[in-house]
This record gives C-alpha cells, sequence and structure tokens, in this order.
C-alpha cells in the first residue's frame, strides 16, 4: 500500500514538472542560431555551430513599417509573423512578433495561440478586441481599443480583432510568447480540414441541418497568414 502511495505521489509530482515546463524551456547558453538546414529533427530547431553564427542571423529586413496587402482574402488583414523560421535568432528565445493590417471592416478571425500568450498594441485606427474563456463559462471579455492602448490574450484561448471603421485601416503589432506560437483559425479548422470532418458530426455539435455544414464546408478558407 505504502508503495503503491509513493508511486501515485511520484506520478502526480511528474505531472506537475510538466506542467510547468509546457511553454518555450529557458536558454541555456546566450543563443542558440536555428540550423535550418540541419537533417536533425529536435522540438524546434537545432543549433548552428557558434564559430558559423553571423551578425545577419539576429537581423531581418521585415518592412515592418510598410502597409501590407490586405486585399488577398476575405477577412481583409493580413498578420506577417516574425518567428525562428524567418529569424534564425530567436530560435529557443521563447519570443516571436507580428504586424497586423487591417482594411476598413477587416478583421483577424477567432482564433488560438496553442502556445503562447499574445500582448497587442494599436498602432493605427481602432480595433474591437476579445477573447472567450475555457469551459463551463465561456465567458465573452471584449473592448474598444485605439491608438496606443495595449490588450493581452492570454495563451490558448480564442480571440479576435476588428477593425470597426468603414473608411480608415488599423494596425497593430503583437508579441508572443514562444519561438513558434501557432495559430488555430477556428472556421478554418472545423469547415475546412483535410480530409473534412463528417458533415453530421459537425451537425450535431453545431445543432444545425446538414446542408449548412455542406456549404461551409464547400466555401473556400482562406489563411490570412504570410
Amino acid at each position: 500500500m505504502a508503495s503503491s502511495s509513493f508511486f501515485l505521489v511520484t506520478v502526480l509530482l511528474a505531472l506537475v514538472a510538466l506542467g510547468a515546463i509546457a511553454s518555450d524551456p529557458s536558454p541555456l547558453q546566450d543563443f542558440c542560431v536555428a540550423d535550418k538546414d540541419s537533417p536533425v529533427r529536435v522540438n524546434g530547431m537545432p543549433c548552428k555551430d557558434v564559430k558559423d553564427v553571423k551578425v545577419d542571423d539576429f537581423f531581418l529586413a521585415a518592412n515592418l513599417d510598410k502597409p501590407m496587402d490586405t486585399t488577398v482574402n476575405k477577412v481583409k488583414s493580413n498578420v506577417t509573423l516574425i518567428n525562428a523560421m524567418k529569424l534564425p535568432g530567436l530560435n529557443t528565445l521563447g519570443i516571436s512578433m507580428a504586424r497586423i493590417d487591417y482594411a476598413p471592416q477587416g478583421q483577424n478571425p477567432p482564433h488560438t495561440h496553442p502556445r503562447a500568450t499574445e500582448i497587442l498594441t494599436v498602432l493605427e485606427g481602432s480595433l474591437y478586441v476579445g477573447f472567450i474563456t475555457s469551459n463551463p463559462d465561456n465567458k465573452f471579455l471584449s473592448k474598444m481599443l485605439n491608438k496606443g492602448d495595449v490588450f493581452v490574450f492570454p495563451q490558448g484561448l480564442i480571440h479576435f480583432q476588428f477593425n470597426p471603421s468603414y473608411d480608415k485601416p488599423a494596425v497593430a503589432i503583437a508579441a508572443l510568447s514562444s519561438q513558434n506560437p501557432g495559430a488555430i483559425t477556428i472556421a478554418n479548422a472545423v469547415f475546412g480540414s483535410k480530409p473534412p470532418i463528417a458533415d453530421h458530426v459537425l451537425a450535431k455539435a453545431f445543432q444545425v441541418d446538414k446542408k449548412v455544414v455542406d456549404w461551409l464546408q464547400a466555401q473556400f478558407w482562406e489563411d490570412n497568414h504570410n
């Protein structure tokens, strides 16, 4: 009995420890510039040899000062993400960023970042933003943001941004607490999965007729990330 209790306590402590390191781990050296050509596959990217590291590994001419094209998708927004895939020096540092451009009435539709908390600041225009808490409450928290305002979206929670103006664009900069935050756009994932989820499953989940699901699955679900 005592050994069983000890085993149970050990398992619980291990689970707690795993939860404590579920986000990007702290670096164990000054930097680990990503070696994107390495055949080694690890959780993240392997390090380039220090003797081969150059200053440009930490630099990217990203043109984030220039407006991005918001006409290439139906949601009328453009997310320009700077992560370790584009800036190798970010590897293992647990941070990334994005510029988000919104056309008038454009939105960054409901989505989640499975590996990152996001902090967003409005550079131009105004944004209506919000997020939804997890089950069972599903509480909706929303706010109108103006130029210079800052808002935080907790890790993993569904959130969005919408430009309410009919004639003015909006711009925001976001910082995310992972070198690879990931993004799951809810509508795209549910109705645009490959292969598609069975329509009777979604019809029951959303409590609608299967014809509605079939119509939604037939739409072209576009990605607003580049």
